[in-house]
């Protein structure tokens, strides 16, 4: 009997100890870690719901909560959706300690990522490494992906973007969906691209077509440059990262470094980048000019105002002097530009507004070009213009989570102008002495206000995205040449400018997502195509004359996405076709005088009725086993002018680029090899003045080294088999009809150190 009693007594205690751990478990605080899929980075500010809980993600992406047994947990985030865990998901995942989840933006948009640091998985897009945070040009960064190519009137500098033979103003090239740079130089000496730092972003979003309507009007694509995200650390902590790179065809040394301080509230970072290259010599032997000196500082200031708001103070200052620009008549003697921004995010804890940011931005350059310096045969006269323009605005946007469906709404504004004076004082012939002047931008200023709404839903395995845009466009010059008024009276416009696009995206299989995108996009002409006063700044040696009245043209495209995409292996397919109205081109009109004698004629901007762009970009990225992961990738451009049957020139031929990557050593040895072939590239527009374009294959390759986490060195050499080749997007050399070859052989080495 006293046997059983005590076994009674074990039973009761071990189900009341049981019971207790039960009840101390279910009081115990636990924590869920949110991290990007593809960036590892956290995810801040997601709102859950568990029970009778409630809370939101910290700045480390950790969710803090007690465990409820039986209770499901749903989850949202205004740039990551909706979604639910079932209690056993949620008790899975407390030991697990970790969740990853996909961007909505990246998962439906038709988008290619360019991450500017380590860590990226095959599917995050191309692979950029800390070495091309020594990069000065962002343009050059841009053309390591064969759907980006650039025209180039420089060997070293002022790449300017290409996307789908899309260029200039059809592109959006922003900072955090916002801040821009008007080029100061009438010939895009000093083109957008060239004043984004590197060294200070964290990736690059191309967002393809005209369906991103959220930060402009996006016509053939926008290129968002995503500065690196806030720091805030419990403690005060320092940070901190120098480094250097030499290529020895052209003598280029590259260096940069930053410096931070954070703490519970404050991040505070100082940066600085500076470059400079000689000459370089092609495959044949043969010099092309192209020294350059660049610079760039800034600072990044970052407060926590409360636990729900934070304020980020932007500055840069760019520096150029001294730039050898082989395809024009001048040279870039000196660029100076400021870039200024402000940005406030509050986020929200109510039942749907979740946050709202606010983007007040400007830019300021201020650049001379002239001809001093360039070696001319029987000079006739010395030339030089200063010019100036300003890009100012602001952006406020809120963001709005419901059950199954996300909403951006707001506004924007932004102003820009130019104004420069050509100065030719001539030195030999009949005009000696003589000084005459060209005013260049005529004071041309263009004013934009925009509204825009963007909003997703999501059905499960169906998502959904309608993006639309209205924007009122105002322009008007404030020093009208003389002769340009003969020509064009009229100088003041306003245009009211709509845009549409929806887009679905259909998950198969969970393998197998299809994409269809149909997007209608207006813009209006910009500062060049409006107001440039016969100024050669075309492709050919003509002066081009701009026209205040050009009518918007649009852009009707439809894409086609296709991913396959597995744990080693992941495939795109972009297939897109594109009808232009009122596309905006140029025509020699021969009733127009040329300012220079010397000139062969004038160009004047038009609008033609109907034009055509179809194509594709395909990418296949898959992990190979024994260390190796390989990437190809091909891009194609088709284009057409149907009122004149031919093709619209700078198109891009056909690109393809092997990678193969090898990771050893635990991660620390990284060899790597790139094969890149172009075809020929044979429609070319007559009209311009175009010639055929021969066909070329190259091989680079690199090996790169980490003795730690804190230190990094890379070699190797670019154009391994020193081809002599140039791009089909390359410039002729001032005066003759042979373009801006390409260098040859390069071997370079760089090293990094990060603390």
């Amino acid at each position: 009997m006293a046997f059983k009693k005590l076994i009674a007594q074990l039973l009761l205690c071990s189900i009341i100890c049981f019971a207790h751990s039960l009840d101390t478990y279910a009081q115990t605080k636990h924590q869920i870690r949110l991290l990007d899929e593809d960036s590892k980075e956290p995810i801040i500010g997601a709102n859950f719901t568990y029970g009778n809980q409630t809370g939101v993600s910290d700045d480390a992406g950790t969710l803090v909560f007690i465990y409820e047994e039986g209770q499901s947990m749903v989850l949202s985030h205004i740039n990551y959706g909706a979604w639910k865990w079932s209690s056993e998901e949620v008790a899975q995942l407390i030991s697990q300690e970790i969740y990853h989840r996909k961007s909505i933006s990246q998962s439906i948009y038709p988008i290619t990522i360019l991450a500017l640091r380590q860590g990226q998985k095959p599917s995050a897009g191309m692979k950029i490494e800390y070495g091309d945070r020594l990069a000065h040009d962002a343009g050059d960064i841009l053309n390591q992906t064969p759907m980006l190519n650039s025209i180039r009137k420089s060997g070293n500098y002022g790449f300017d973007p290409v996307f789908r033979g899309f260029k200039y103003d059809q592109l959006n090239i922003v900072i955090n969906g916002a801040q821009s740079a008007t080029a100061a130089c009438p010939n895009r000496m000093d083109p957008p691209s060239s004043q984004m730092a590197p060294n200070m972003m964290d990736r690059i979003e191309v967002l393809k077509g005209p369906h991103a309507l959220r930060y402009g009007t996006g016509f053939g694509a926008t290129i968002n440059f995503v500065p690196t995200r806030l720091r805030f650390t419990d403690g005060a902590n320092t940070y901190g990262r120098v480094s250097s790179g030499y290529e020895g065809n052209g003598e280029v040394f590259t260096g940069e470094g930053q410096i931070g301080f954070c703490g519970k509230a404050y991040d505070l970072s100082f940066f600085g980048a500076w470059a400079q290259g000689n000459d370089y010599e092609t495959g044949d032997g043969q010099m092309v000019e192209s020294d350059f000196e660049r610079g760039s500082f800034g600072t990044n200031l970052g407060f926590k105002l409360n636990d729900n708001q934070q304020l980020r103070l932007a500055s840069t200052y760019n520096v150029a002097r001294n730039v050898d620009f082989a395809a024009l008549p001048m040279d870039l003697r000196k660029d100076d530009t400021w870039m200024l921004n402000a940005h406030h995010q509050i986020r929200f804890h109510k039942n749907y507004l979740k946050s709202w940011s606010t983007n007040i931005f400007a830019s300021f350059v201020d650049h001379l070009m002239d001809n001093l310096l360039k070696p001319i045969d029987s000079r006739m006269m010395n030339s030089e213009t200063p010019a100036k323009t300003y890009n100012y605005g602001a952006r406020t946007e809120g963001s709005w989570q419901f059950e199954k469906a996300t909403l951006f709404a707001g506004a924007d504004w932004r102003a820009e102008g130019a104004e420069g004076t050509r100065k030719r004082e001539f030195v030999m012939g009949s005009n000696k002495g003589k000084v005459m002047y060209d005013n260049a931008w005529q004071k041309g200023h263009i004013d934009k206000l925009g509204l825009f709404g963007e909003y997703h839903i999501d059905a499960d395995e169906l998502q959904f995205v309608m993006s639309g845009r209205v924007e009122v466009n105002s322009s008007d010059v404030d020093d009208a040449d003389a002769n340009f008024l003969q020509r064009f009276p009229e100088t003041e416009q306003t245009q009211f400018n709509p845009s549409v696009s929806l887009g679905a995206s259909h998950k198969y299989d969970g393998n197998i997502t299809l994409g269809l995108w149909l997007g209608r996009a207006q813009r209006s002409a910009g500062l060049t195509e409006r107001f440039i006063n016969y100024f050669p700044v075309g492709q050919d040696p003509y002066e081009m004359v701009g026209n205040p009245q050009l009518d918007a043209e649009v852009n009707n495209q439809l894409d086609l996405t296709f991913e396959w995409s597995t744990r080693k292996t992941t495939v795109n397919i972009d297939i897109y076709a594109s009808y232009m109205q009122n596309f905006i081109s140029s025509l020699i009109d021969p009733s127009l005088i040329p300012v220079i004698g010397t000139s062969p004629g004038v160009r004047r901007y038009v609008n033609l009725d109907e034009a055509f762009k179809t194509g594709f970009e395909f990418t296949w990225i898959q992990e190979l086993g024994a260390g190796l992961q390989h990437q190809m990738a091909v891009a194609y451009t088709y284009s057409k002018d149907l009122e004149r049957n031919e093709p619209l020139p700078e198109i891009a031929p056909l690109d393809f680029r092997y990678t193969l990557r090898g990771v050893y050593l635990r991660g620390k040895l990284l060899p790597e090899a790139t094969f890149r072939h172009v075809l020929e590239q044979s429609r070319i527009s007559s009209e311009y003045g175009e010639s055929r374009t021969p066909s070329f294959s190259l091989l680079d390759v690199k090996m790169s080294y980490r003795f730690s986490d804190e230190v990094r060195v890379s070699a190797g050499a670019k154009n391994l088999f020193n081809v002599n080749y140039y791009e089909h997007l390359s410039r002729s050399v001032r005066g003759t009809t042979n373009p801006i070859y390409a260098p040859g052989r390069n071997v370079f080495a760089s090293v990094s150190l990060n603390f």
